[in-house]
């Protein structure tokens, strides 16, 4: 039986590699999915990312970063639209996670952006995740 939200899947891997101090984690390959990874490696939720080719749809190895002290750099990733319920935002409704401190995540006909390119795009879209 295959899986119902490989997007979420990405991200519930993100999360647990994270809480249990792992060094890199591997996800099976998707254009979104990479699309998404390079914005947190841009946003420095992330150490690197690469693509590796198995012949198949490809492996997205997501090397993970830690504070000094240790802490996952990712306190928190949820996913916003899911499969059952997807949640579109408009361009002037986006609101600032955390005051600025997290990452709103949209797809939009501009490509996969952050909550801030998404303002100063004046472009709305799919509401995917949110990271802090």
């Amino acid at each position: 039986m295959g899986m119902t939200d490989p997007f979420a899947d990405m991200l519930t891997r993100i999360r647990n590699a994270g809480k249990a101090k792992h060094n890199s984690v591997d996800i099976p390959g998707a254009k979104l999915k990479f699309e998404v990874v390079k914005l947190l490696k841009d946003e420095g939720f992330v150490k690197n990312f690469k693509l590796i080719k198995d012949g198949k749809q490809g492996i997205l190895r997501v090397y993970l970063k830690y504070t000094e002290n240790n802490k996952h750099a990712i306190y928190g990733i949820t996913r916003v639209s899911k499969p059952g319920r997807r949640v579109y935002i408009k361009g002037k409704a986006i609101k600032s996670i955390l005051n600025g401190l997290g990452l709103a995540i949209l797809s939009t006909s501009k490509g996969v952006v952050t909550d801030k390119k998404a303002k100063e795009l004046n472009v709305g879209g799919e509401f995917l995740c949110k990271v802090w």
